[in-house]
């Protein structure tokens, strides 16, 4: 039986990115030592972490001469909390689209920083069944307006970036890489590698170097960027193996075609399983279809002790992690970009499958 993870994360990764972990594992590069134990300070460490900055910014279509990588540590979750303490310098207010639980969490935090004024300038609260439609205009008096791109938990994704004349914040985790913008019309975009990228343990930071210059010096070395962005990242032990790993998928990634290629498969996986949805009267989504997520499709029969029945079963039939949300129940399909077309043909045809055999308890 084959395997389909539909988990939002940790999620799959590519069946090839992992074939040459196993195959290097214990002998990375002839060196006799594992991946696992190489020193951060080894030459094929910093080859590597070389590379995967590299990889990175030509699949985003940025150039090294105007944009940093770092690979930090602590989650998305931490840079709530480091974005604002390395930008808010200048007005001490920022801007911020309510999208959904990972947007408030970040404002959240913000709102923790001393002098710190956290304005909420467009929501799709409480429903957030839709994408907040973002009109900024006036004078930029925020040191940034900071977006999340995707909504993990209840299935919204941003199409179209705002038009803003302030600084672009974008927590890309859910649809990073998956999903293609204007990455130059941001300022700072940082992400979770846990969705698409890597396993968990490595965030993912792209900022423009103009801004490193403007950033305190007065900073704890950990929650800066700036002297993260001198010290290559490796201000302490940086995540070897998840960097290591993202250099792989990064490199399958290009492979694929980059990130407008994965885009237009992602379009095709997930439009299965809208199809489904939409076509029959069996599963609902609850999310306005222009603003549908290409990564994260919630759904439900309506009939809660109905969907435990569909995710047991799904279950056995081997496709896994299809539960929603505590926040929303039902069913959740993440479709990240190293879930094969074949997983979302398989859960479409299940889904048929379920429909027709409990028609009648719906």
């Amino acid at each position: 039986m084959t395997i389909y993870n539909f988990a939002a994360g940790p999620a799959t990764l590519p069946d090839q990115v992992l074939a040459q972990v196993q195959a290097e594992l214990t002998n990375y590069q002839g060196t006799g030592l594992s991946i696992l134990e190489i020193s951060h300070r080894s030459v094929q460490f910093t080859t590597l972490l070389a590379q995967a900055k590299q990889l990175l910014l030509q699949l985003m279509n940025l150039t090294e001469r105007e944009y940093e990588v770092l690979f930090l540590q602590g989650g998305a979750t931490l840079q709530f909390t480091m974005v604002p303490l390395n930008l808010a310098n200048k007005f001490h207010r920022v801007a911020f689209v309510n999208s959904g639980h990972w947007a408030e969490r970040a404002m959240a935090e913000a709102k923790l920083i001393p002098d710190l004024a956290v304005e909420e300038i467009a929501t799709s609260a409480p429903q957030f069944n839709h994408f907040p439609t973002v009109e900024f205009t006036g004078p930029a008096q925020y040191d940034y307006l900071h977006l999340t791109t995707n909504n993990t938990i209840f299935g919204t994704s941003l199409k179209q970036l705002p038009a803003a004349n302030l600084p672009l914040v974008g927590d890309l985790s859910s649809n990073f890489l998956a999903q293609d913008y204007p990455f130059d019309h941001f300022d700072l975009i940082y992400a979770g590698a846990q969705k698409n990228l890597a396993p968990a343990g490595l965030t993912v930071v792209v900022v423009k170097k103009s801004l490193l210059s403007q950033m305190p010096t007065a900073l704890p070395a950990m929650l800066s960027y700036r002297k993260l962005a001198a010290k290559d990242s490796t201000l302490n032990t940086p995540p070897v193996f998840q960097i290591y790993v993202a250099k792989l998928v990064l490199e399958w990634l290009v492979s694929q075609g980059g990130v407008s290629a994965m885009e237009a498969i992602n379009r095709q996986k997930a439009q299965l399983i809208y199809e489904v949805i939409d076509q029959t009267n069996f599963y609902h989504n609850p999310v306005r279809p222009a603003d549908r997520s290409l990564t994260n499709i919630p759904f439900t029969t309506g009939n809660s002790a109905l969907d435990q029945t569909f995710i047991t079963t799904a279950e056995q039939a081997g496709l896994k992690n299809l539960k929603g949300h505590r926040l929303t129940g039902g069913m959740r399909a993440s479709l990240y970009n190293a879930m094969p077309l074949a997983g979302a043909v398989a859960l479409r045809d299940f889904m048929l499958q379920f429909a027709k055999d409990h028609a009648e308890e719906k």
